[in-house]
């Protein structure tokens, strides 16, 4: 007799019910509701500020190459001057400013870089066309602007 309500006891601990498992899936369709839309925001911040920190480690390595070179990389140089020495460009740091230019921005689009710029006149403007990739819409990253 033991044995029959043994037996008994251990299986009905052992399963779960049908009303046990619908609330366990309903707890976690409302938990997934609450991150997932908090969470899918991050890797686009994440592009913007890495964006953001590509342009500011230009314009620091830009102001050394011109107090070493008495001028800023032309238009044709580009921000390869940073890493390759362009002819003329006396008093260049040997070994460049900068390891390597990446070769695109977060978004796949190369950063556009102009001197002497047209927002920013005595200094190169800097810009990525930011999430949206089209050039002058208010989601640009630059060097000029107030999203800097």
């Amino acid at each position: 007799m033991k044995r029959i309500t043994r037996n008994r006891i251990s299986s009905a601990r052992s399963a779960f019910t049908l009303i046990e498992l619908l609330l366990v899936m309903v707890i976690l369709v409302i938990l997934a509701s609450i991150v997932v839309p908090k969470m899918s925001g991050y890797s686009e911040k994440a592009r913007v500020t890495k964006a953001k920190t590509e342009i500011s480690s230009f314009e620091t390595a830009l102001a050394a190459f011109e107090v070493d070179c008495g001028r800023y990389p032309t238009d044709q140089e580009g921000l390869q001057a940073l890493v390759t020495q362009p002819q003329g460009a006396d008093g260049w740091k040997l070994g460049g400013y900068m390891k390597q230019i990446p070769a695109t921005d977060p978004w796949g689009k190369a950063y556009v870089y102009h001197f002497p710029g047209s927002h920013n006149t005595s200094e190169p403007d800097i810009s990525s066309s930011g999430p949206d990739q089209q050039d002058g819409t208010a989601d640009d990253i630059t060097n000029w602007a107030a999203n800097k």
